[in-house]
């Protein structure tokens, strides 16, 4: 995968030469909305997570997991989904994922207990990190100049609208209840939908693969997913369940656990393999400032959404419907930047991050103010304001994130790199939904309530961002405005 994904990050000649194999608009829109499902998927199912909760009688641990599970899978397998795509053939691993992320979704939507659904939720992120590389791979084989530049657009606001309506069509469906399915609706709803894909996939997509595979990185995928749950599954957990001793050892553990990820990642390139994260990119200044960015935003990014749809949907008493509304304005916002974003980014280089920063933390802070001031008494109207604010921002942060970083990254290590940040992305926002759903539990049922909770959150997210401005201005910064 790394090649095609250098492919999508290196400078491209103004006149290109025509693709080589054609990708129709259909079959470019296959593609995309295959991506979009997995990135869909993720954030639909917060605003359910209160209603799978009173229905499966699951903690708020369990529900934690329903989303970090998913993360966790996402982020371990995805760099092998791509080189398995190399070897195998795109198209085909393309079809492989979407077939078992339909079936997935239908095991979901039946799961009689909460056991059974984070089994299938795991399954189902392993089977959206065999379908998302394929799309960027596809893309940037088959698509040169300015088609592969409106391609890789498309993914970007694909990926957008997912994080921005994802909640919102959780709140939608979950509220209709049709034919009495509430929440499993959430799930099912992928099932035509994946059908659909695949016999589209099917006559559509041209098959394509690396003319030199590299080996996937077994080892090292293990050993990450390994170390991500040795972190995540205590932080999710220990809260309540009193913190038993398991849930200490399983946080030490993390420590060494680190350490043999990085030994064998070493070792890997200098035995001239292909390690899962590369050390030599590693060391580079601007990605090691941009997985730092990428930590920040990603992991506050998704605890938020998290948090906000048990806070609106608990205290403030807030339908499934009025939660999903809550976040129309931050849709609103964040669709707008995915759309304008990569204009601006040739203009303002880093310098539009961090105005991102600043704005997001503005929203945030003015979010606080109003949990604060009004809460319970808060609607999708009276948050209308905050929610658009750090849309916005938010949407200049994420939109330009990973071209701003690669833009100076040497090209001959830009797919590595895109590789790494695409990995950490899926990680983050999955210990989001751990760290910070944890602190938002505990602060929640002391005084503080699920009001003052919120405007912690809100306030901390306020601070990092703005501790993130002076670290996103140590990237090079281009444009004139910058």
């Amino acid at each position: 995968m790394t090649d095609q994904l250098q492919a999508a990050t290196t400078p491209v000649p103004a006149r290109p030469p025509a693709a080589a194999v054609p990708l129709k608009p259909v079959a470019l829109t296959t593609l995309i909305f295959g991506a979009f499902l997995p990135m869909l998927s993720f954030f639909v199912i917060n605003v359910a997570l209160p209603a799978i909760g009173s229905d499966l009688h699951a903690t708020s641990g369990e529900l934690q997991l329903v989303v970090g599970s998913y993360g966790i899978a996402v982020a371990t397998l995805l760099v092998v989904g791509g080189r398995l795509g190399d070897t195998f053939g795109r198209k085909r691993l393309f079809m492989i994922g979407l077939i078992g992320f339909t079936v997935m979704s239908l095991i979901c939507a039946i799961a009689p207990s909460i056991g059974v659904l984070l089994v299938a939720r795991v399954v189902q992120g392993a089977a959206g990190a065999a379908v998302t590389p394929q799309v960027l791979a596809t893309i940037t084989s088959l698509l040169t100049g300015q088609h592969r530049a409106r391609a890789m657009a498309m993914y970007g606001v694909a990926g957008g609208a997912a994080a921005a309506f994802g909640q919102i069509l959780g709140g939608v469906l979950v509220e209709a209840n049709v034919f009495d399915l509430g929440w499993r609706a959430v799930f099912l709803v992928n099932v035509p939908v994946g059908i659909v894909g695949v016999a589209a996939a099917i006559r559509l997509i041209p098959e394509t693969k690396a003319d030199k595979a590299q080996r996937v990185d077994l080892v090292g995928a293990a050993l990450l997913a390994l170390t991500l749950v040795l972190l995540l599954l205590p932080l999710t957990e220990g809260r309540p369940l009193g913190w038993p001793l398991w849930t200490w050892l399983c946080l030490a553990a993390t420590i060494p656990a680190v350490v043999l990820l990085g030994v064998h990642q070493h070792r890997s390139e200098r035995s001239g393999a292909a390690p899962l994260i590369p050390p030599t990119v590693l060391r580079l200044k601007a990605m090691r400032i941009g997985l730092l960015l990428a930590v920040a935003f990603f992991t506050t990014f998704g605890g938020f959404m998290f948090v906000f749809a048990l806070a609106t949907q608990g205290e403030a008493h807030m339908s499934p419907l009025e939660g999903g509304l809550s976040l129309l304005p931050m849709a609103v916002g964040f669709l707008i930047t995915s759309i304008y974003g990569p204009r601006l980014q040739v203009r303002y280089g880093a310098g539009l991050i961090v105005r991102g920063w600043i704005i997001q933390g503005v929203g945030y802070a003015v979010l606080a103010v109003v949990a604060l001031t009004l809460w319970p008494h808060v609607s999708p109207l009276k948050l209308a304001v905050p929610m658009l604010i750090a849309g916005f921002g938010s949407g200049l942060v994420m939109v330009p994130l990973m071209g701003v970083v690669l833009s100076q990254v040497p090209p001959a290590q830009a797919g590595l790199g895109s590789g790494i940040l695409l990995t950490s992305q899926q990680t983050c926002l999955a210990l989001g939904a751990a760290t910070v759903g944890t602190a938002y539990l505990a602060l929640a049922g002391t005084s503080w309530d699920q009001g003052g909770a919120l405007a912690a959150v809100a306030l901390a997210i306020t601070a990092i961002s703005l501790l993130m401005t002076p670290v996103t201005h140590q990237l090079r910064t281009s444009g004139k405005g910058a």
